[in-house]
């Protein structure tokens, strides 16, 4: 025997009131519409890309040449000619960029680099800006 619900039975009121709400939704009913059933609507999360910092090392009269090539290799995995490059560059006009990174890795290579000349007696300025 096959059991045909009615508006007037409580299961039956279930789904007389979903079926209605989807089809002015402009949804056709779906088979099971009733007590139990819900409609999931799934948004997508906006991802929104981080904001990007520069990482710059600042020209002083005292830092030696060889000590900013040797941090740019160590701390920005530079080669040699790129360090090289690089270090005429912030001799010649007082700031050179090492690199580009999102803030948590942009203020962990500035501190490690103030650290690095702190203890090597050095007075070399590494700042961060917003690209």
């Amino acid at each position: 025997m096959k059991h045909v619900f009615h508006p007037s039975h409580p299961a039956g009121a279930d789904r007389a009131r979903v079926a209605p709400a989807r089809a002015m939704a402009g949804e056709p009913p779906r088979k099971g519409d009733g007590p139990g059933t819900a409609v999931i609507t799934r948004t997508k999360p906006q991802t929104k890309r981080p904001s990007l910092y520069r990482v710059l090392l600042l020209n002083d009269d005292y830092t030696p040449m060889e000590f900013v090539v040797h941090v740019l290799e160590r701390f920005f995995s530079k080669n040699r000619d790129e360090a090289n490059r690089i270090m005429l560059h912030v001799h010649h006009h007082g700031v050179g960029e090492c690199g580009v990174f999102t803030y948590e890795v942009a203020e962990t290579k500035v501190t490690q680099v103030m650290d690095f000349a702190r203890k090597h007696q050095h007075p070399l300025q590494c700042v961060m800006e917003k690209k």
